[in-house]
C-alpha cells in the first residue's frame, strides 16, 4: 500500500493505492495520521480510488484513524469509496459511521459547511 498526502487549505487528502491487508502498512497509515494530528490538523480525506481490497485489518486502521480524529475535535472521510471497499463496509455496517464522497474534492468541500 502506498500513502500520497496533499493539503488542501486547512484539509488533509491522503490517497491511498494497494491493498490494506494491516501488517506494517497499516501502522504506517495510523502514524501518518496520528502525525497530521500532531501538526494541528483536524480534518482528513482519505481517497480510497486505488484501493483494490481491504481486510478487517484495513477496516480497522480507518476506525482507529477516524476515532483519532474524532477525540481532537476533528473528522475522518472517504471519497471514491471502490464497490468492493463499498461492500465490506455497507456489511459491517460502518457504511452509517464514514461520511463517503465520489472524489477528494467533493469530501474537501464538505467541511466548510
Amino acid at each position: 500500500m502506498k500513502i500520497k498526502e496533499e493539503i488542501k487549505g486547512d484539509v488533509a487528502v491522503i490517497s491511498l493505492s494497494g491493498k490494506m491487508m494491516g501488517g506494517p502498512e497499516t501502522m504506517e497509515f495510523h502514524d501518518h495520521i496520528k502525525g497530521l494530528i500532531a501538526d494541528g490538523m483536524k480534518k482528513v480525506v482519505v481517497d480510497l480510488g486505488k484501493v483494490k481490497w481491504l481486510n478487517s485489518s484495513g477496516l480497522g486502521a480507518l476506525m482507529s484513524a477516524y476515532t483519532s480524529l474524532k477525540n481532537v475535535g476533528g473528522d475522518l472521510k472517504l471519497a471514491q469509496v471502490t464497490e468492493r471497499v463499498e461492500s465490506i463496509l455497507m456489511i459491517t455496517k460502518l457504511i452509517t459511521i464514514f461520511d463517503t464522497y465520489e472524489s477528494a474534492e467533493r469530501a474537501v468541500a464538505s467541511f466548510g459547511r
